[in-house]
């Protein structure tokens, strides 16, 4: 009986003395290691002496009982833990069990009601025990026995737990492994040998380096020894391998958690692995996709914005680096650039590009692709057999194989392709430690470069058309640098966008200066409502108009009034006299068709400096006399043309020698960040302070006030600069002049009575003012056209006969009379007498006419001056032509 405790006594330790004050309710049998069977199933023991009463009470069969040792041992165990109802049969085992037998049963039991106080189990609990009974014998030789008790609860516990256990490693479609202390594989399941090979056994013993490569070993090693000593479980930790006699890689999802014995000493680390390589690659896929969508959601927003070639060029890269690739280049076909009409096409691939972008994430220098670096902005061609020339020979995508040492691993040469139409050919490139372009990378590069194909074709269409309208605008326009008799005059024109180089549809702004009879000006600046060729057209349809009306020489309000007709005419079917009469009935015309503009018209007098004004719904011009400042000339603007139903106003102004009157659009004064009465405000300051001075010029020849005599040049680049014109949103205008009245000197003006003898008169006076000139060669002519003129005032004309002579950059003879009707001038029959002195007017001068006055008419020709181009006509060669 050495092997049980002969009486109730403190637990020992492991070296047979007091376990160093353990609990009571933890007490051990004996020093074997923790973590056994035992452990689990709680064997408890107690001996029954030879009459019949329990002597000895084990410490288990405290914990199992709930009875304390003091209570227990003198006991009679059939009358304390059996029930009455059984106790007779127990009686009867008792006996048989003191006669020498040994006995194994299941008995039930039940704490008894004077149990020992502060025991686990509560008093009259009842439980199920397999109990074990081997006779023994006392030293005396008596029979006794003893009893090992297990709890049945506990066993079928325990067989639960096992049945689970089994299932999780033999039935789990998991990988589970359970690893030791020391980083051991002591247990796997089925599913883990069907992976890595063989059967579960052979995989006792072995490390995590023999599953995977050295850096991933070492980094789950380490996670395996911290869950080992913090306990702390590890979720969902990512795991890459390779499975045995595949090069394939291969992720688990793994959680560890650490296992612990029955006494709670840690034992190992549990693990439960999940194959997520499909799901890797599934998730991959998808936000591969996501990371596609969201680049071409980017290309949609960013490529496009600019309908400039190279922009847009640059917008693609700016997309695709570093989000797509890590370089790229664009090239566009040379002819696209220099504004050929028909692009090259699926041509042979070996035609003219200019490398318009270029953009690394990794360098700043273009990656060499096929044959020789190219620069950015470099023109070049690719060889015929290269991948680049073939990609565009054929439209398709193709693989450009990798330069050896280089940085470059992967290249993909795409086609930019519109319309059925190759403009050009964009390459992507990853460089080394990249992933290689894939089949879904090559779709994606298609559909990039086919986007900004379309961006880059309709850019060139639409530059191409913007091209054709600026041409057509421009030729509408005064060539050169206008003249005009006693004006200094400069303009600048600035198409839309000009400044920023971005392409942008041209508008209707124009100017125009034209010379009229007696060294009368018509300067002229207008604006037609809207953008694009059918303003430019609309423009140049009331240019021609302008300068027909003002060749009728009327006045300047019947001028916009007429304007006015035609450009409600501009937007009818049957034209002027079409719209005319619509405008007496209702109209209902399709807004897109209605022409609208605005437009000053001013007719300068060089004898008298006065400008006489028209506006229909224009900015008000703006004046500095000399030594004053800049003011706006109150004007009333009147409707702009095509509006129709009110009549235009005339406002005439005195213009000051060395005053300057500037006309312009609204382009120059009015934008998005200014409104328009800052931009007049601003541009009346700019006409009064004085320019910065030119290279070159001193300070001190700068005058103080815009009125002093400055280069009209520079007065027009500092208003320019001042209003920061280079906002470029729309065209703008500019005619500036200086006025420089004729002098008094350079003016014959005299008053004749309506009698015969004012002929004579007339030639005399004549003949000694271009004497008094210097003008002896046009003496003879002179005087036979004033003869003429004079004569025919005094048969067709009324009232007092006035005589002119100017003289400036022709000689101008003006002959005034009261009468309202016209010359009018016919080809004489040769038995005439009379009806060639008009024909005879016409062969001399260089140009006549007649124009009504507000007091009758004037009848004038023109002469050009002595040196000049145009030579003069013999009178005698001239009368003999007559005839």
């Amino acid at each position: 009986m050495s092997e049980i405790p002969a009486r109730a006594s403190e637990p020992e330790g492991p070296s047979g003395g007091p376990s160093d004050g353990a609990p009571f309710g933890d007490a051990v049998w004996q020093s074997s290691p923790p973590g056994s069977i035992y452990d689990y199933i709680k064997v408890a023991s107690f001996s029954i002496g030879p009459d019949g009463l329990v002597d000895q009470w084990s410490l288990r069969a405290e914990q199992l009982l709930g009875i304390r040792a003091e209570h227990a041992v003198g006991t009679d165990p059939i009358e304390a833990f059996v029930d009455p109802d059984l106790r007779e049969r127990g009686q009867r085992k008792m006996a048989e069990i003191l006669d020498g037998r040994e006995w194994t049963g299941v008995v039930p039991f039940r704490v008894p009601d004077d149990g020992a106080d502060g025991g686990q189990r509560r008093r009259g609990q009842r439980g199920l025990a397999e109990v074990y009974v081997m006779p023994t014998r006392t030293e005396d030789g008596e029979k006794a026995a003893v009893c090992i008790v297990v709890d049945v609860r506990v066993l079928r516990s325990i067989e639960t737990d096992l049945a689970a256990s089994q299932a999780i490693f033999g039935q789990s479609p998991f990988g589970f492994l359970l690893i030791d202390p020391e980083l051991r594989v002591r247990r796997a399941n089925q599913r883990f040998a069907s992976v890595f090979g063989g059967t579960p056994d052979d995989h006792r013993g072995k490390g995590v380096h023999d599953y995977l490569p050295r850096a991933e070993g070492d980094r789950v090693s380490a996670t395996l020894r911290r869950v080992l000593e913090t306990g702390e479980s590890i979720t969902d930790m990512h795991v890459t391998g390779f499975a045995p006699g595949t090069e394939e890689r291969r992720h688990w999802s793994v959680n560890l958690y650490r296992v612990h014995s029955g006494s709670g000493r840690p034992i190992g680390v549990a693990w439960l692995g999940t194959d997520i390589t499909a799901r890797r690659e599934a998730a991959r896929e998808a936000a591969a996709a996501r990371r596609n969508l969201a680049l071409l959601n980017e290309a949609g927003a960013r490529i496009g914005n600019s309908l400039d070639l190279e922009t847009t060029a640059r917008e693609l890269l700016g997309v695709v680096v570093p989000g797509f690739c890590d370089l790229a280049t664009v090239d566009l076909y040379q002819g696209l650039l220099v504004g050929d009409e028909t692009p090259p096409g699926l041509a042979d691939g070996s035609a003219e590009l200019r490398r318009v972008a270029f953009s690394s994430a990794v360098s700043d220098v273009p990656f060499h692709g096929t044959g020789e670096r190219v620069k950015l902005g470099a023109v070049h061609h690719y060889p015929f057999n290269s991948p680049c020339a073939d990609a565009l020979r054929t439209a398709r995508p193709r693989t450009v194989p990798a330069e050896d040492g280089g940085l470059v691993q992967s290249t993909l040469a795409v086609p930019m392709v519109a319309h059925d139409t190759v403009v050009g050919l964009v390459q992507f490139a990853r460089t080394k430690g990249s992933e290689p372009f894939g089949d879904r990378d090559r779709d994606l590069a298609v559909e990039l470069a086919a986007r900004a194909a379309v961006c880059i074709d309709n850019a060139r269409l639409y530059r191409r058309e913007h091209e054709r309208a600026l041409i057509l605008q421009r030729s509408l326009l005064p060539p050169g640098d206008p003249e005009a008799s006693g004006l200094d005059i400069a303009c600048r024109y600035l198409p839309g966008n000009a400044a920023t180089g971005r392409p942008s549809e041209v508008g209707g702004d124009w100017f125009d200066v034209i010379e009229l009879p007696g060294h009368r000006t018509a300067l002229v600046v207008g604006d037609v409502m809207g953008r694009g060729l059918r303003a430019a057209v609309a423009m140049g349809e009331l240019r021609t108009a302008v300068r027909t009306l003002a060749g009728l020489d009327i006045e300047p309000a019947e001028v916009l009034s007429q304007l006015d007709e035609i450009a409600r005419g501009l937007g009818a079917p049957g034209g002027v006299q079409q719209a005319t009469r619509a405008a007496r009935r209702p109209r209902e015309a399709d807004l897109s068709e209605v022409y609208l503009a605005t437009c000053i018209y001013a007719v300068y007098d060089a004898v008298t400096r006065r400008c006489t004004f028209a506006n229909a719904g224009h900015l008000p011009p703006v004046l500095v006399e000399p030594g004053e400042s800049a003011l706006m000339l109150d004007v009333p603007p009147g409707l702009p043309l095509g509006v129709g139903g009110e009549p235009f106003e005339e406002v005439e102004v005195e213009l000051p020698e060395g005053s300057l009157l500037a006309l312009y659009t609204d382009g120059l004064v009015e934008s998005r960040d200014h409104p328009l009465d800052e931009g007049l405000q601003a541009f009346v300051g700019a006409l009064t302070d004085p320019p910065a001075p030119a290279p070159g010029r001193h300070p001190a020849t700068t005058a103080p006030h815009a009125g002093t005599q400055r280069d009209l040049e520079d007065v027009c680049d500092q208003v320019l600069n001042t209003l920061d014109s280079h906002h470029a949103e729309d065209d703008i205008a500019l005619l500036m002049a200086r006025v420089q009245g004729l002098p008094s000197e350079s003016v014959g003006d005299w008053t004749l009575p309506r009698e015969p003898r004012s002929v004579g008169r007339a030639r005399e006076l004549a003949r000694a003012r271009l004497l008094d000139w210097d003008m002896e060669e046009l003496v003879d002519t002179t005087e036979l056209l004033v003869s003429e003129l004079v004569t025919n005032a005094l048969r067709y004309g009324e009232g007092e006969i006035r005589l002119r002579l100017l003289l400036d950059r022709t000689l101008v003879c003006e002959v005034w009379d009261s009468g309202l009707v016209q010359p009018r001038r016919r080809r004489a029959r040769d038995t005439d007498e009379g009806g060639r002195g008009l024909q005879l007017v016409g062969l001399l001068s260089a140009a006549w006419g007649s124009r009504r006055t507000p007091r009758g008419k004037t009848v004038w020709f023109e002469l050009p001056l002595p040196g000049a181009d145009t030579q003069l006509t013999d009178p005698a060669e001239a009368l003999l032509s007559l005839f």
